[in-house]
């Protein structure tokens, strides 16, 4: 980290990008998750002062909008400063003016604490045979958000097919968020499925999800983003299939986002 004196030695476009790796840092060190050695150290000025110092350089940049500018200076003025929030912020009003905006992998996330569930895996809490079975993902970055969609809403198991994308992909990493971690995830083919297991897939042209009798344990099956599931796996489905009500134009979903509206209806209607 640098000093608030030495960055105005810096030219405005190198001090704006010094300026925001500097807040990324602070905010990974106040929600616990800095890198070694990269821990908040100035012994000589608490992190607080540190971090309105920078604010304060932040709002002195001629190119900062003014609603960034009053919104800055509305956290600095609150009766109860919220660090991170500022960081957060003036990181982003930064990368706005530089023209680089956020990737998902770029955010900050603090790990959550861990609750009693159905069981675990590795200290992990998950629902005991709610499995997932990824069929020909091409996309690293959607199989690594389904990757942490299945991790967040406690699925025991992630099953990818053969010709599913490389898991260690670094799109797939990254928008893993970590999750790839914790989660069990193998590679098997449709006919690995256990036959008395519950299959049922996400599909168009199925039950609506408001209706669908979701099975305690079981695997869903999620379909390539061209081609949907295929007619092997629709085969396999001795439960059914699911699917999500649309009205728009284009009726299509991202098969990430529709997994996570899928395994939220699957998980609330074991709770229930």
């Amino acid at each position: 980290m640098i000093t608030p004196d030495k960055l105005w030695q810096l030219e405005g476009g190198q001090r704006r990008r010094k300026l925001a790796l500097t807040f990324g840092a602070l905010e990974r060190d106040i929600a616990g998750i800095a890198e070694p050695g990269n821990e908040y150290s100035f012994g000589s000025m608490a992190r607080a002062e540190y971090t309105r110092k920078l604010a304060a350089v932040v709002m002195k940049d001629p190119l900062l909008p003014e609603n960034a500018r009053a919104e800055l200076q509305t956290l600095l003025d609150s009766p109860v400063f919220d660090e991170r929030r500022l960081c957060n912020c003036a990181r982003n009003h930064l990368l706005a003016i530089i023209g680089t905006f956020p990737a998902e992998w770029d955010l900050v996330i603090a790990p959550h604490s861990q609750t009693e569930t159905a069981g675990q895996v590795e200290n992990r809490p998950f629902f005991k045979g709610v499995k997932v079975y990824a069929e020909d993902i091409r996309s690293p970055f959607n199989l690594g958000s389904i990757m942490r969609t299945a991790e967040a809403f406690g699925a025991e198991q992630l099953y990818l097919s053969p010709f599913c994308t490389d898991e260690k992909h670094p799109r797939a990493i990254r928008s893993a968020m970590g999750c790839n971690e914790v989660l069990s995830v193998s590679r098997i083919s449709l006919d690995q499925i256990p036959a008395d297991e519950n299959v049922f897939v996400l599909e168009t042209g199925g039950t609506d999800i408001r209706d669908f009798k979701f099975p305690k344990t079981g695997v869903v099956i999620l379909g390539s983003e061209e081609l949907g599931v295929s007619p092997e796996a629709l085969a396999r489905a001795n439960c059914g299939c699911v699917s999500i009500p649309m009205y728009g134009m284009k009726a299509s979903l991202n098969v990430g986002v529709a997994f996570g509206i899928l395994m939220e209806n699957w998980i609330a209607s074991l709770a229930r």
